[in-house]
């Protein structure tokens, strides 16, 4: 892909991911300092306004998330099925990997046998939460009830957790955006990092 392209690339799974720099641009140039105020909390739970680049990026990335976890697979033993219970190996992808981590460090048999009894469980429930997430998705002043926006985190959390491994970023990230230049190719990934980032902190703000 040529450099001076004008589309954002973000890659979570196997796949690419478009977004346009116009939906970027909206989300770090508006009057609030960069990105929108965030989350905020309200009698029945809690609220935000989205603009519409903010929703297409937030909608593309959910996407990619529900398109690389897949429903969990069990075996073919009835009540392996009934019970949830999987196969023990950890996922190959780094990202997957990432969003279903050992539980139990270096200890591979302990970690594979807890890995066996929940990850099916596991895969359900995150896609759950990001179709919780799309479903409630739109532009403009948007209120979620209490179940509703911890969904929305965890799939904050998982979208941004993903992207972290795809832009292999460190504890500095902050400091890289904000002396990276926006001709930078990279620049728009990033700061939708950053900005996932903030979303996550003022949305566990309003919850608690």
């Amino acid at each position: 892909m040529d450099a001076v392209e004008q589309n954002t690339w973000t890659r979570l799974g196997g796949t690419r991911e478009h977004t346009s720099d116009g939906d970027v641009a909206n989300m770090t140039d508006d009057e609030n300092g960069g990105m929108s105020i965030g989350f905020r909390s309200t009698n029945g739970g809690v609220s935000v306004h989205l603009d519409p680049g903010e929703v297409s990026i937030l909608r593309s990335l959910a996407t990619q998330i529900l398109g690389l976890i897949e429903p969990g697979s069990t075996g073919d033993d009835p009540l392996e099925r009934a019970l949830g219970i999987g196969s023990p190996a950890p996922p190959s992808d780094p990202v997957l990997a990432r969003l279903f981590p050992p539980a139990y460090g270096d200890d591979e048999e302990a970690s594979g046998e807890f890995r066996r009894y929940t990850e099916a469980t596991l895969r359900d429930a995150k896609r759950a939460d990001a179709t919780t997430l799309l479903e409630t998705l739109a532009p403009g002043e948007l209120e979620l009830t209490v179940p509703q926006g911890q969904a929305w985190l965890r799939t904050i959390n998982d979208v941004r957790l993903a992207l972290g491994v795809r832009l292999e970023v460190t504890e500095e990230v902050h400091e890289e955006v904000a002396e990276m230049s926006e001709d930078d190719p990279r620049y728009p990934a990033y700061v939708t990092y950053d900005w996932l980032t903030y979303l996550q902190d003022t949305l566990v703000r309003a919850l608690w």
